[in-house]
């Protein structure tokens, strides 16, 4: 049973690093802050997370457990709520995100078809 739980254990710990290595890569490759912050909330995150479970596996029932857990989910509220912040303060600097297309040229969207819509029984 023990050799179950370290397997397992060490499988969330290689996929959170793995994450973790994407992410990393992930800020290499992407053109903006935008692209780059996402890359870098949504996977670690995920990655920080694996991490995190994999530890508490190893640990067993124990204080270091619940201090694991209390840890993973502090994580999982304030990183959410950095990335927004972050990018509110991109946007308040003006950092404008790159795109293939300047997609504001376009003007705006045409109106929907709002005849049908208004024509229920």
């Amino acid at each position: 049973m023990q050799q179950i739980v370290d397997l397992l254990s060490w499988a969330f710990i290689l996929l959170g690093a793995f994450f973790l290595i994407t992410g990393a890569i992930g800020l290499i490759r992407m053109p903006d802050v935008y692209t780059r912050m996402h890359a870098a909330s949504v996977i670690d995150t995920t990655g920080a997370g694996f991490l995190v479970l994999g530890l508490m596996l190893q640990a067993g029932l124990t204080l270091v457990t619940v201090k694991l857990l209390f840890i993973l989910l502090i994580f999982y509220f304030t990183s959410p709520v950095v990335s927004h912040a972050l990018a509110q303060a991109a946007l308040a600097a003006d950092v404008e995100p790159m795109l293939a297309e300047d997609r504001r040229s376009r003007g705006p969207a045409p109106p929907a078809d709002t005849a049908k819509t208004s024509e229920l029984p």
